[in-house]
């Protein structure tokens, strides 16, 4: 297993594997849904503001992260985790943590203060991930389950409770999403 960072000439290959993972365990809807987003995140997030990461086997890309900017009250640097996606005949074979815990290592060479991410607890916690609470920091948009707001620490500091608006690219920045 090779991981490294996303290369956009790999665009393509990024989206069909999120159409496929995400209609295989989601729906045929959640796949266009899902393969729509990586595409906007792709096209109109600065450079700067995006950090894709790959697993490849043989060639062939059977995982895929994203971390975007995400704008704190505080001003530390800052990313969130959205999406994931590892071939579905993988699944549950570690590949998906241990590209988590790749990105979380280059977000930290490269100084990012906080990593966050919103879904299933029980996953995310395996790589560092814990609850936060919206009194801590605020989520860029309304959550429709609050307990898959989740955050960490990359450099060891704890999170403060920080005031105001957080913002997201504009890919993210969209309600139905969260």
């Amino acid at each position: 297993m090779k991981f490294s960072q996303f290369e956009p000439s790999r665009t393509q290959e990024a989206i069909t594997l999120f159409r496929n993972v995400f209609s295989a365990s989601e729906g045929e809807a959640e796949g266009r849904v899902i393969a729509d987003f990586v595409a906007k995140l792709i096209h109109t997030t600065e450079q700067q503001d995006l950090i894709g990461c790959v697993a490849e086997l043989n060639d062939r890309l059977v995982g895929c992260i994203f971390f975007s900017r995400i704008t704190v009250p505080n001003g530390q640097s800052a990313f969130i985790l959205s999406p994931v996606a590892v071939s579905t005949e993988l699944q549950g074979t570690g590949i998906g943590q241990k590209l988590i815990q790749y990105g979380l290592d280059h977000l930290r060479s490269v100084n990012v203060k906080l990593a966050f991410t919103y879904g299933d607890p029980g996953y995310y916690c395996k790589t560092g991930f814990q609850p936060i609470n919206e009194n801590i920091v605020k989520a860029p948009c309304p959550l429709s389950q609050p307990i898959g707001w989740l955050a960490q620490s990359l450099d060891g500091q704890a999170i403060q409770p920080m005031v105001g608006a957080t913002r997201c690219v504009e890919a993210l920045n969209d309600p139905s999403l969260w």
